[in-house]
């Protein structure tokens, strides 16, 4: 990605001139390992992949849940939390944007998921992840305790990375990497814009450029992955390594999927179809017309992952409540689904409002549930570690005073792998701050001039 220098140093001057005395606005310090048993006693809790108990205890240890239920032993050790009247979810898991990868827009330096050309496969996005950054605490506020980060530029834009959102270095925060290939399918319908001078013909021949350069990266990589397998043989010349292609070769041999950033029908059949000629692993990014054919999907097996709910159709004469509805389609078409987000990780903490609205619009809630936690850990591939509440799995779960899928509701405690999460952050400083302001103002009894 962007060269590190220059990414530190662009930092560097966003502190300086946002906060002149050097500190961060909230500053939350990464948590230490678990030290000895927590007991969350007396909550309802919501595993996912079971039941929901009612007055129950969760127990976990050493970053690993020992025992869930009504009926469990506590260690004598054990720090117990009263929960009462309080439920306790799986932290929640937002499946594609670029947090850690970027911090203000307008300040290049902050910026790290798009690299230089269109042919970036060896980009990857847990080594760029900036664990400083001011939008991850507030992500957690939200209930965000994974999410999955992603390249966004280019054809091919790297590979993406299941990132913890809580730790010193980006080795500490990486759960999974890599999680998908990312691919950004070129439009496949000339669309007149009055923001655009491009004839359709040179639309055409550019997007026939893209799709042609898309193609010979892969048939490039596999003669690679040959070549190379090739030199174990005796009288085979050593092959000069290409990391471009090297990145490659998990997806050519199935062992990682390809997510494809599509929405449009035609996007979405042609990236099938060349999916099915390069026999790799397809993950269906964005989807928006992909109701339109989800017996294909389901017939192929293709999971999807659904960014922004929260969105207007992208076609006028198309139904107000298209994309809310979305997921409630693919539901009942027996498709594995996730919702994500809109992608900006200013954002991330509105996650549950996207289910909500699925929720609001036919999906049930316990599939809305499902969507941002075990679900989106099973598009993942994490499914075996977190997503649900059950012994065995990492003790990354969260305590909420109400509904998570009510928009009131607020998190009150995350734990990621057992350790208790500081859950400051940016927006909880600023309302302290104005909240004494006008509490001054009114003691004082005068008014507000600003």
């Amino acid at each position: 990605m962007e060269k590190g220098g220059w990414k530190m140093a662009g930092l560097a001057i966003v502190g300086i001139l946002l906060f002149p005395g050097g500190a961060l606005a909230s500053d939350p310090i990464p948590a230490p390992k678990q030290k000895k048993p927590i007991a969350l006693i007396g909550g309802t809790i919501y595993t996912v992949s079971g039941e929901v108990i009612s007055g129950g205890t969760v127990v976990f240890d050493k970053g690993v849940i020992t025992a869930v239920g009504t009926n469990v032993t506590i260690p004598a050790d054990a720090e117990r939390v009263d929960v009462r009247g309080k439920s306790v979810y799986p932290g929640l898991i937002d499946a594609y944007s670029i947090m850690g990868l970027t911090e203000i827009g307008s300040v290049r330096g902050t910026l790290d998921y798009n690299e230089t050309g269109d042919v970036n496969p060896n980009a990857r996005a847990e080594v760029a992840v900036h664990p400083e950054s001011e939008l991850i605490p507030v992500a957690r506020s939200g209930g965000i305790a994974i999410t999955g980060s992603s390249p966004m530029g280019g054809l091919i834009a790297g590979t993406s990375a299941a990132i913890m959102m809580d730790g010193w270095t980006w080795e500490d925060m990486t759960l999974k990497a890599p999680l998908g290939l990312v691919v950004n399918w070129p439009a496949m319908v000339y669309t007149p814009s009055p923001f655009s001078r491009q004839s359709k013909e040179e639309w055409t021949k550019n997007r026939d450029a893209r799709l042609k350069t898309l193609m010979e990266a892969f048939e490039s990589a596999r003669a690679y992955m040959v070549a190379k397998k090739a030199e174990q043989q005796r009288g085979i010349p050593y092959h000069e390594t290409d990391l471009r292609w090297e990145a490659m070769i998990p997806v050519l041999e199935g062992k990682v999927p390809v997510w494809v950033q599509a929405s449009e029908l035609t996007q979405i059949q042609a990236a099938i179809t060349w999916a099915e000629r390069e026999n790799v692993k397809l993950v269906l990014v964005g989807g928006r017309d992909s109701w339109r054919i989800t017996s294909q999907l389901k017939a192929k097996n293709i999971p999807v992952i659904v960014v922004d709910v929260l969105n207007s159709p992208s076609r006028r004469w198309e139904q107000y409540d298209l994309v809310y509805s979305l997921p409630k389609k693919l539901k009942d078409a027996g498709i594995l689904f996730c919702i994500s987000g809109d992608t900006d990780p200013s954002n991330a903490r509105n996650l549950n409002h996207h289910a909500a609205a699925a929720a609001a619009f036919g999906l049930s809630k316990e599939d809305a549930l499902r969507a941002i936690t075990l679900d989106a850990a099973r598009v993942l591939g994490i499914e075996s570690t977190v997503g649900s509440i059950e012994p065995g799995k990492q003790a990354t779960l969260m305590v909420v005073s109400g509904d998570i899928l009510e928009l009131s509701s607020t998190v009150d405690q995350l734990y990621i792998q057992g350790k208790t999460i500081d859950m400051r952050d940016m927006h909880k400083q600023l309302y302290e701050k104005y909240t004494e302001k006008y509490r001054q103002i009114h003691e004082e009894g005068g008014k507000d001039r600003n």
